[in-house]
C-alpha cells in the first residue's frame, strides 16, 4: 500500500535513499555482516539503499515504525513525513506533500 504522498514518488525515493544511507549501520537490516558490506562496489551499495527506500515507503503504511540498523525510521501522518532517526538524532526528514 505504501504511505500517502502528493509529491511524485521519484523526488520521494530519491531523499529516502540518500536519507537512509546515513545510517552507517543500515546494511544489518539486510541480515549483512560489515565484512560483507565493505565488499561491495559503490554502485550495488546504491542499488540496495533505492531498495531499502522502496520497501520502507511501502512497509511503513502498514507499520508505522521500522528499525534499520541502529537508525529507526518514522512514518508521521501528522505532518506527511517520514523521519529518520539515530539515537536521538534528527538524521533526515523526507516531506510527502
Amino acid at each position: 500500500m505504501g504511505v500517502k504522498h502528493g509529491r511524485d514518488y521519484s523526488e520521494i525515493l530519491k531523499e529516502l535513499t540518500e536519507a537512509v544511507s546515513r545510517i552507517s549501520d543500515g546494511y544489518v537490516f539486510f541480515e549483512m555482516e560489515p565484512d560483507e558490506w565493505q565488499e561491495l562496489p559503490q554502485e550495488s551499495k546504491l542499488e540496495v539503499w533505492e531498495a531499502l527506500a522502496e520497501d520502507l515507503f511501502y512497509g511503513l503504511g502498514n507499520e508505522p515504525v521500522i528499525h534499520v540498523g541502529s537508525g529507526v525510521v518514522i512514518y508521521d501522518k501528522e505532518t506527511h513525513r517520514i523521519n529518520i532517526l539515530l539515537g536521538e538524532e534528527d538524521l533526515a526528514s523526507v516531506v510527502l506533500v
